[in-house]
């Protein structure tokens, strides 16, 4: 497994990705209605714009995008997810290194994300800290997710 940029042609499987992710890994976490709000459809249009203008780290093995993370110049981890037949493998352990090695080149020093239920375990083991536990509406439906952040001293 190798981590690179975005290309534009994996636009539709990082749609898919994300879609699939949700409903079959955060499912455990989120109930049905939560779920159908959080990934309604296979939005492919919104995601060729959002990762052309977020331009991600993309995780691939053997030509398939395994997982995929977005760091804005803040700080802000705004997407990090981990197709749902490569967890526990370390791909988010990977996709995670290469943000906050991005995060050290641009002088970052506090990295920050709304972790899902799902994920706090992941980014707690990786020396993120909860800042608070928030309840946030999509569609008139609400949905936990924690605030978290990691500070570095370089």
């Amino acid at each position: 497994m190798y981590i690179r940029r975005y290309l534009e042609r994996d636009a539709k499987e990082i749609a898919e990705l994300f879609y699939n992710t949700i409903h079959q890994i955060n499912s455990k976490d989120y109930t049905g209605e939560q779920i159908k709000v959080w990934a309604p459809d296979l939005r492919y249009e919104f995601w060729i714009k959002r990762v052309k203008e977020k331009n991600p780290f993309v995780a691939v093995e053997n030509g398939q995008v395994v997982g995929f993370a977005e760091l804005d110049p803040d700080g802000h981890v705004d997407c990090a997810y981990v197709h749902h037949q490569w967890q526990g493998k370390g791909v988010a352990s990977k996709l995670l290194a290469e943000i906050e090695k991005e995060a050290q080149s641009l002088g970052v020093k506090r990295v920050y994300t709304e972790a899902s239920i799902t994920a706090k375990p992941f980014f707690e083991k990786r020396g993120f800290k909860v800042i608070k536990e928030q309840q946030v509406e999509k569609r008139g439906v609400k949905l936990t997710n924690f605030q978290m952040e990691k500070i570095f001293s370089w």
